[in-house]
């Protein structure tokens, strides 16, 4: 069992930076891919951006692609999302999940509450 906490979400002026963090606890040992998702209000939840186990292999949606970065530190059992150039249709809930390197949220299998980032511009 894997328990995910996402922080670091809050209301930000377009073109400006953001750093989400996401603390990975539990059955760590396995080796997961932590990827991230949003939800926007009314809308379905969508990938983001993963990254591998060895952090060595990321994939990122277009619509983030040059402008948000993703990391992990398999040391502190954590993961975070670097969000710059933000614009408003960046505004959503966003989650932290463990599971495949993969783009579908079918393939994760434990998931955070969610921290919610909003862009005003």
């Amino acid at each position: 069992q894997v328990q995910l906490v996402e922080s670091g979400g809050g209301l930000v002026q377009a073109g400006e930076p953001l750093r989400l963090s996401c603390a990975v606890s539990g059955r760590t040992f396995s080796s997961y891919a932590l990827g991230w998702f949003r939800q926007a209000a009314g809308k379905e939840r969508e990938f983001v951006a993963v990254i591998s186990w060895s952090g060595k292999s990321t994939v990122y949606a277009g619509s983030v692609k040059g402008r948000f970065t993703i990391s992990r530190d398999n040391a502190k059992n954590t993961v975070t999302l670097q969000m710059n150039s933000l614009k408003p249709e960046d505004t959503a809930v966003y989650y932290c999940a463990a599971g495949a390197f993969a783009t579908s949220r079918n393939n994760y299998d434990y998931w955070g509450q969610g921290t919610q980032v909003t862009v005003s511009s």
